[in-house]
Order: structure tokens, then sequence, then C-alpha cells
């Protein structure tokens, strides 16, 4: 069964890690040119949403295919993704991650049976039309299908979230709060339910601690800092880059592809966030507004004077905490990384082997 984990979770980095140099472009991007970036420019932060929304999930899906069946599932997996894309709000990575695999592996079991049934001088017509049909087809599922779960997600992790801030157990918020974040559902969190409660609060109390549960820059340093020190290949060497994004940057979403590649990092999350929250509540800590973006420039901007130890505390024990229990993971349960794409598409597809970890896991 470890096996199996750790091989499911290699398969997904092989969809992520490639497309990191993607991700940081967006990050960049999204740094530099947003209202609250760098060096504001409305007409190049018009880049910022269809980056996110249409092109990363699209090279995740088309990743996917490929790892399944060449260029060919890479085609079919990238437009059943589009169909999760435009049936949801958020970005749709997790969409991609499902989609992308899941057209590729039909494309290919089609492919199987019509090999030697398709007559002679008809091959690409019969080819080309059995992988528009099934992508047409994965494409209208996904669009029906995939916004109802992903709004029915939002909301449990919504209801969760206010739970635990009605019964003040606020430490334990990032239980929901860091699978909601990695997820892409960190705008429905921050300024869907914890802004509003926490403007409320500021109006009664000068702060509120509301304002640092979801915005924390700490979990994710100290996650990328763990990839950095304890990590390898792509991951490893595109951790930097990443930091300076997310820390200076603001632009948490950076992060959130180091944790679908290896899910169980989740966990180094949990131990920073739940570590600083309970910081938070021992020091009465809090801000007055939302820092956007979540960079450290920002906390130190809306952070009430006399306050800053209490929260620069938390940051600081969040990054420490997430990057002692990520490099501990990352030992003892590594990221396979591949020679060669050969060598990913030999792991992740053998018939007889591995397929229960592959493809056929995500479809079941």
């Amino acid at each position: 069964m470890k096996e199996r984990v750790q091989r499911f979770g290699s398969f997904l980095a092989a969809m992520i890690i490639p497309n990191l140099g993607a991700f940081i472009a967006w990050g960049l991007i999204t740094a530099m040119f947003i209202p609250t970036g760098w060096i504001p420019n409305e007409s190049l932060a018009e880049l910022v949403g269809p980056m996110i929304k249409y092109l990363l999930p699209l090279l995740i899906g088309f990743a996917g295919g490929r790892l399944v069946y060449d260029t060919r599932g890479g085609v079919v997996g990238a437009a059943a993704t589009i169909g999760a894309v435009v049936g949801a709000e958020v970005p749709m990575f997790i969409g991609g991650m499902v989609m992308g695999p899941l057209g590729g592996f039909l494309i290919k079991k089609i492919d199987q049976v019509l090999e030697d049934r398709i007559p002679t001088g008809f091959e690409m017509l019969v080819n080309n039309f059995s992988a528009g049909i099934l992508a047409a087809i994965l494409a209208i599922g996904a669009l029906v299908g995939v916004g109802p779960v992903v709004q029915s997600l939002t909301d449990v992790m919504g209801r969760g979230v206010e739970v635990l801030v009605a019964n003040r157990l606020l430490p334990l918020a990032s239980l929901f709060i860091e699978p909601a974040k990695v997820l892409f559902l960190n705008n429905a969190i921050n300024h869907g339910i914890l802004a509003p409660l926490g403007v409320a609060e500021v109006q009664e109390t000068g702060k509120s601690l509301l304002f640092l549960l979801e915005t924390n820059p700490g979990p994710g340093l100290g996650l990328l800092l763990a990839y950095w020190v304890a990590g390898k290949g792509l991951a490893k060497q595109s951790a930097p880059g990443a930091i300076v994004i997310h820390f200076f940057g603001g632009i948490h979403e950076i992060y959130f592809p180091y944790v679908l590649a290896h899910p169980i990092m989740i966990v180094a999350l949990w131990a920073g966030g739940i570590l600083a929250n309970l910081w938070f509540v021992i020091m009465n800590a809090g801000l007055v507004a939302t820092p956007s973006p979540g960079s450290i420039f920002a906390y130190l901007a809306v952070t009430p004077r006399g306050q800053h130890i209490g929260v620069l505390g938390g940051v600081l024990l969040a990054a420490v905490a997430s990057f002692v229990v990520g490099s501990l993971i990352l030992k003892l349960y590594p990221v396979k990384e591949f020679d060669s794409e050969e060598e990913a598409e030999e792991w992740s597809w053998d018939e007889e082997e591995v397929q229960p970890s592959g493809a056929a896991a995500i479809v079941s």
C-alpha cells in the first residue's frame, strides 16, 4: 500500500512539476502587474486571469493525457479539461489532473479496440473522429459534473471554518483552510467568509485575528524551503524563485502545485498553520485589514502599532514548523524524479503492473 501511494503521488508529480515554469511565469506577472503589485499595469494585468483559469489547467490536462498515451492522449486530455474549466469559477487544476489522464486512458482503449477494424485508407478519418467525439463527450460531462462538485466542496470548507470560528477553535481552522487553499478555494474562504467577519470585528476592537488565518505566508514559506533543502529535481531547483514570488510578492498560489504534486505535504501546512494560529490566539494578535496580496510587506502595512511581535512571531513559527515537518516528509516519502519522459511514461502505464495506481485509480 505504501508503494502504491508513493507511485500514485509520483504520477501526480509528473503532471505538475514539468509545468512549474508556467506557474512561475504567471506568479511573476501577477506579483508585478496587479493593482496591488510591484509595478501596477492595467493592460499587462489582463494576462493574470486567462493564464490561471485556462492556460495552467489545460497544461496539466495535456501533461496527464500525454503521460498515458503520448500526444494523442494529451490532446484528448486537454480538450476534456476545458469542460471542467468552463464549469467552475475557481481554477480547475484538480479537473485537469482528473480529466487529462482519464481522456488519455479512454482514447488509448478506443484505439486498441479499433486497431484491426479500420478499413485501409480510412485510418486518419477514424482516428480524428474517434478522438473528437470522445473529447466532446468528456468535455460536456466535465462541464455538467465538475461545477456542482466544486461548489459543494466550497460549501463544506466554508461551513467548517464558520463552525470553528463560532466555537472559538481558531487554531484548528487550518484543517479546513489549507486544503481549501491548495484546491484554489482560497479567495472563496478569505473574501467570502473570513474578511466580512473580520471587518465587523475591526469596527468593535480595531483589529481582527481572522485576517491572519488564510493570508499567513509562513506555512507556504516553510513548505518551499523544505523542497529547496530536502527536495530534488525540478521542484528543488524552482523552489527559490517560488519563495520570492510567494513571500515577497504575496502570490500564495505559487506553492499550491508543490502540494498537488505530493499531497502528503498538506501535513506540513497543517503543522505550520495550527501552530501559528495558536500563537495568534495566545498573543491576541490581529490585523486592521486583509493584506492584499498576502506578502510580508502587506503584513507589515496592516499590522497595528505594537503588535509586530504577535503577528511576525506567528509567521516565523508557521514557517519553521512547516519546514521541519515538510523536510521530514520529503526524507521519508521523496517525490520520484524521472530521468526522462520515456521513463515516466513506462512507469505510469505498464499495462499489467501500474494500471491500478494510475488512471484506473483516478477513474474509480
